[in-house]
């Protein structure tokens, strides 16, 4: 049995966590006028169903952000693992990393990945690797294969210089070189896709960044049926014609959406409150964007873009992996506002008071980003980093002491305001995107991702459910359909709630731990709402493990004291809970604010993979870098709408 919380007393807990991990069904339809709308996937049976098909719906944990050596920084990198390496080694098999050793999930097979190596000249630096290609003997060509990480960067430096300021020799812009890589990620998905079993998506990265401020997307297909070539930053640099295009594609029964990522190296591009272009948001604008981009990747290796501390000073869990410089440049970001999502929720809520329409209506996933083609690869004590020979060991990543010393003595205190150097000291062993889908196939995977039924978590597989509803059965907390229940009755996240008179909505909050991982220590619910045209936030802590009872002034839990052993890594094993679980009724709940919520869990403290990188290496953790981290997981908001 496991452990009751926030004073609930729980019947049959092994059972109701079990509903919990197969998950609950619910059609997309929305409550109108407060009443409750019934669930049409349930009462539609889907033809030809899977094995694993459950009207309920079940949690599948994928990667949609993975680059293999046909991205030209990947092959620069050393990186030669294909996509079908990729798959491979997402179904839980091994590869070989860069630097010479083999790589492995240890925490089991992932249910559905997408391969998105980025489209600008795809695949022309593995072209001109070739001998044989006329790409090889070109003079930019020379020097662009080096095994030694500092001459890597050298080549990387060079490529990137030439490809934005459009001197990259022509030959480099084949279109054939592109569509034979194309067809390879095509051909790579066909052949690893295994309907109820493992779902590929074919996607690729539209990698913008005027200025080096990063405007990166990842697109990911729904089906086969995708374009001749991607639409590239190359075409344009200008998200809103990448919005066109996929309008365009639909029209051809091609659909796809688009997922923004490292919001966080954007220096306040990304959720701008102005056009690219400079003009102000139009109601055109909000609808083309939020048609194309329901989703945004909350956290990946390069930092964590839910908020940022001087943004929400009120949030003692804000300064969460935070890497606050451009993309590959050793340029602070200055400009927080529009590159962080909470804020760009509350912006989008303005937006809708103003426009009638909220472009940044956007669900959460997490994703990894690795350039090793190892989707997954996000496990602290098991974490090789991101671009292949460059920083595949603990000393090119400097998470020991240099030149072999066995102590930190010495080492100076790192200026605050300096980039880190190497970049990876600021990433994180992060994310993972969590969908709720009645089967693991594309479309049903795709429809998850298009709803916004969506989760995000650094890492773990923390599984977690959030339901709004004016009509909750008093005893949903331990009844067996409790699931079925809060869908037939309210909305999952990802979903609108339309106000009910004279009715105060309540939120059922469920998250179970990722028995891999640590133990969580509390469930919290993120608000942000608009109070006389000026938006707000704030941080409520709703479920408390340990039986710790819940401070309703403050909103907080009190510690349950959970430590680690930095010499060992080994956590607290005696404190916090397999699972968190409460209905919770916002205080401060005005019928007529604008509203959104969104649910943020939070495991016992546990050791960053800098510190297991030390504690193998036998040396103390890094001075230059946070010892342990709070792993999370994030649901998709729910928006409260007064008005329609």
């Amino acid at each position: 049995m496991f452990q009751s919380v926030s004073g609930l007393r729980y019947v049959g807990a092994a059972a109701l966590v079990g509903a919990l991990l197969a998950g609950a069904a619910w059609s997309g339809g929305r409550p109108v006028d407060g009443k409750p709308s019934h669930s049409t996937a349930a009462n539609t049976p889907k033809p030809a169903q899977l094995p694993g098909y459950n009207v309920d719906r079940n949690a599948y944990f994928g990667d949609l952000h993975v680059h293999t050596y046909l991205s030209n920084d990947a092959y620069i990198f050393n990186v030669r693992r294909t996509p079908d390496d990729a798959y491979r080694f997402a179904r839980g098999e091994a590869i070989g990393h860069a630097s010479g050793f083999n790589i492995r999930l240890a925490g089991g097979p992932l249910d559905f990945v997408a391969v998105t190596d980025h489209s600008e000249y795809m695949s022309a630096i593995r072209e001109a690797g070739k001998v044989d290609s006329p790409l090889h003997a070109l003079p930019f060509s020379q020097g662009l294969f080096s095994t030694d990480p500092a001459q890597i960067q050298k080549a990387f430096a060079a490529f990137v210089a030439g490809r934005s300021a459009g001197t990259l020799p022509k030959e480099y812009n084949d279109p054939s070189i592109m569509s034979q890589a194309w067809k390879e990620v095509q051909d790579a998905a066909a052949r690893n896709n295994q309907p109820g079993k493992f779902t590929t998506l074919v996607g690729y990265e539209y990698t913008s960044a005027p200025g080096g401020r990063n405007l990166h997307r990842n697109v990911i297909f729904r089906s086969a049926k995708v374009p001749n070539l991607p639409y590239s930053a190359s075409d344009s640099a200008n998200p809103e014609d990448l919005w066109h295009t996929m309008d365009a594609w639909r029209g051809k029964g091609v659909e796809a959406l688009a997922i923004p990522h490292n919001a966080n190296g954007s220096d306040g591009l990304m959720f701008d409150s102005v056009r690219m272009n400079g003009q102000p948001i139009d109601r055109a604008y909000a609808e083309l964007r939020a048609r194309n981009e329901p989703l945004t990747e909350i956290t990946q290796i390069k930092g964590t873009s839910e908020t940022h501390p001087t943004l929400s000073p009120n949030d003692e869990w804000a300064n969460f992996e935070i890497m606050d410089s451009y993309i590959g440049r050793d340029i602070k970001v200055t400009k927080f506002a529009g590159s962080y999502v909470r804020r760009a929720l509350e912006d989008g809520l303005l937006m809708r008071d103003k426009l009638g329409i909220n472009g940044f209506k956007l669900g959460f996933i997490g994703s990894s980003d690795t350039h090793n083609a190892a989707p997954g690869s996000v496990e602290e004590p098991n974490f090789f980093s991101k671009v292949g020979r460059t920083d595949g060991t603990a000393d090119l990543r400097r998470s020991i002491p240099p030149n072999g010393a066995k102590t930190w003595d010495g080492v100076p205190a790192p200026d605050p305001k300096a980039p880190a150097v190497p970049p990876s000291q600021a990433w994180g062993a992060s994310g993972l995107a969590g969908v709720w889908a009645e089967e693991n196939s594309r479309e049903a995977i795709f429809a998850a991702l298009k709803r916004r039924e969506t989760f995000a978590t650094s890492g773990p597989r923390i599984r977690v459910r959030f339901f709004a509803s004016y009509a909750f059965p008093s005893d949903i907390t331990t009844r067996m359909d409790s699931v079925h229940q809060a869908y037939s009755r309210g909305v999952p996240m990802g979903g609108d709630l339309l106000p009910a008179k004279g009715k105060v909505p309540s939120f059922l909050v469920w998250a179970v731990r990722d028995p891999s991982s640590g133990y969580l220590q509390r469930a919290q619910i993120v608000k942000g709402w608009i109070e006389n045209g000026v938006a707000k936030e704030r941080v409520f802590d709703v479920a408390c493990s340990d039986h710790l009872t819940l401070d309703q002034g403050s909103w907080r839990c009190p510690s349950n004291a959970a430590k680690v052993d930095l010499t060992t890594c080994q956590p607290e094993r005696f404190k916090g809970d397999v699972e968190l679980k409460t209905v919770w009724t916002d205080p401060t709940f005005n019928p007529k604010q604008r509203a959104f919520y969104y649910v943020r869990v939070l495991e016992n403290p546990s050791c960053r993979w800098s510190t297991w990188d030390a504690i193998r290496n036998g040396t103390p953790p890094s001075p230059y870098m946070q010892a342990t981290i709070m792993e999370r997981a994030w649901s998709s908001p729910i928006w409260y709408e007064p008005t329609i």
